[in-house]
Formats: C-alpha cells, structure tokens, sequence
C-alpha cells in the first residue's frame, strides 16, 4: 500500500515526506528501544531508500539522462541528519 501511495504522482513530495515523518520516524522514537549499530544502519538504508522513491530521479545535464540521487543530495533536500 505504502509503494503505491509513494510513486502516486498526484500526490505531492511534501505530503508523501510528512507521511513518511510520521510512520517511519514515530516507529522508531521509543525511547525504550536500544539499537544496535547494525539497527541503525539497517533504518538508515530504509530511509535512504524511501527518500528515493518519493523524491524519484534527477536530471543530469551533463550526460542528458536520469540519475538516482547521491545519499548527501537526499539529505541536503530533506535537510535532516541520519539516525545516529
């Protein structure tokens, strides 16, 4: 359900990263959880891969063809740091 509603293009990237703010981030707030560092890394790859999907690719000008964005060109858009 949560792929289709994220490649939907009559749905807007704002709505679609509040969305996703408030599913993917909220799950893993509690406080009484205690991650490892392969947890994190694993909720930082989902994450990474979710912002693809809704963000969707680029256009490279200078090879004239689409291109997925670079994880420092997710988070610059999305202005918001990795789970450390």
């Amino acid at each position: 359900m949560l792929q289709t509603f994220f490649r939907n293009k009559n749905i807007s990237k704002k709505l679609k990263l509040r969305l996703k703010c408030t599913i993917i981030d909220t799950t893993y707030a509690s406080e009484t959880w205690i991650l490892r560092k392969r947890d994190r890394k694993q909720i930082n790859i989902f994450e990474t891969k979710v912002y693809r999907r809704i963000l969707g690719p680029v256009y490279d000008n200078e090879k004239e063809n689409l291109r997925i964005l670079t994880n420092k060109e997710i988070h610059a858009m999305v202005k918001k740091p990795t789970i450390t």
